[in-house]
């Protein structure tokens, strides 16, 4: 954790003295006992053995000499600052040297001190001013780190999580993603939903292997390929071949795959086909409150036997008040006391809950399921869900 500025007047500074001169060394030291400040002073006579004491004991501040037997002037100043991103660094300059002292803080040091020049309060106010402005630098840059992150990952999101693409009002869309537990940041997962023209409502739901910006933004370009090849008439089998041409073309290595389910629902809200490559099946409810998990045959998952895949079409027939549910795996992978919840334990939790209505189930199922998860750390992988509700009396 990066500490907060103001710490250094609360504890003693760990300083270290890096001066090849004996005689200079000990008027430091000197000074810092009398300067007030509380201070755990090392010395040592070289970069060298600085980067050999920083290593066995980090400090708060290195107080350097710029002429030692392995380093001089802004080179030193340069190899100081490699060996330690937490402390700061104060450089000793001579009498004649001050322009060299303020081209060093313009390099990365917090300050300078002209030897015979320095009284002990001045010299214990500069240690702890420079402590407390190296604190506030890398708290300034792990905000704009994780406002960058958060950036991100909002652009990500954007992609991976888009609005459905609706055109009449009989069909209904409930939609969650939930990262998994690592850096709570997205993954691979994504989703869509698609009405066309005809009144065909085309949804996908995929998850590319691993986690990470790149696996992240491999998914989003699934996604958005998904959409175009829907609007430009390419159906089934076809979407999925070509969706594993531009993850062949666009992953970062050869062993990045996708899982991915791909569901059309007639126009008259009849029948639904469904293409699974290498995915799961689906959960499918009633009405009357029943619950079945539908797992039509499917092929191999995308990027696994490029060229090779051939991904059948299954057909579900549907009657008034049924609705489908897509999900990716973190659903039902989470470990559990008795191991993980797996398919038919989610399918378990889906009956339990079915008489709730689609919000209200989506969020119960996936609060259920983190929460048998919740020993272990709740869930191992991100969690997407999409459940399709429509109104066969439009």
């Amino acid at each position: 954790m990066i500490p907060r500025p103001g710490d250094s007047t609360s504890r003693r500074l760990a300083v270290l003295l890096v001066e090849d001169d004996a005689g200079d060394a000990l008027l430091v030291e000197e000074l810092v006992a009398d300067s007030g400040v509380p201070v755990d002073l090392r010395w040592v006579r070289s970069l060298a053995e600085a980067g050999d004491a920083l290593r066995a004991l980090p400090a708060d501040c290195v107080l350097l000499d710029l002429h030692l037997p392995d380093g001089q002037g802004l080179a030193a100043l340069g190899r100081a600052l490699a060996l330690t991103q937490r402390a700061a660094v104060v450089v000793l300059t001579g009498l004649a040297e001050e322009r060299t002292g303020l081209a060093a803080v313009s390099a990365g040091a917090q300050d300078y001190l002209v030897k015979g020049r320095v009284e002990p309060e001045l010299l214990g106010r500069a240690l702890r001013y420079a402590v407390e402005r190296k604190q506030s630098e890398r708290a300034a840059v792990a905000l704009r780190a994780s406002q960058m992150r958060a950036e991100e990952n909002a652009r990500l999101e954007r992609g991976l999580l888009p609005l459905p693409m609706l055109r009449t009002k009989d069909v209904t869309v409930t939609a969650r993603y939930r990262p998994g537990r690592a850096d709570a940041l997205l993954g691979g997962d994504f989703f869509d939903v698609v009405e066309t023209a005809e009144g065909v409502v085309h949804a996908v739901i995929g998850d590319v292997s691993g986690h990470g910006p790149d696996e992240a933004a491999l998914g989003v370009g699934l996604r958005i390929a998904w959409r175009t090849l829907v609007l430009s008439g390419v159906q089934g089998g076809r979407q999925l071949s070509l969706l594993e041409e531009v993850l062949v073309a666009e992953r970062a290595a050869p062993e990045i795959f996708a899982t991915a389910t791909v569901v059309t629902l007639s126009q008259d809200r009849s029948s639904a086909s469904v293409w699974r490559a290498g995915h799961h099946g689906l959960l499918s409810s009633t009405a009357e409150g029943e619950v079945e998990y539908a797992e039509p045959a499917g092929g191999p998952a995308l990027g696994l036997i490029p060229g090779a895949g051939n991904w059948p079409e299954g057909r579900l027939a549907l009657r008034p008040g049924q609705a489908l549910t897509l999900f990716t795996d973190g659903l039902f992978e989470g470990r559990t006391g008795d191991g993980r919840l797996g398919e038919a334990g989610l399918l378990a939790l889906a009956r339990e809950h079915a008489a709730l209505a689609a919000p209200e189930f989506v969020d119960t199922l996936i609060d259920r399921a983190e929460s048998l998860a919740a020993g272990h750390g709740g869930f191992d992988d991100d969690v997407a869900v999409v459940r399709l509700d429509w109104d066969h009396t439009s």
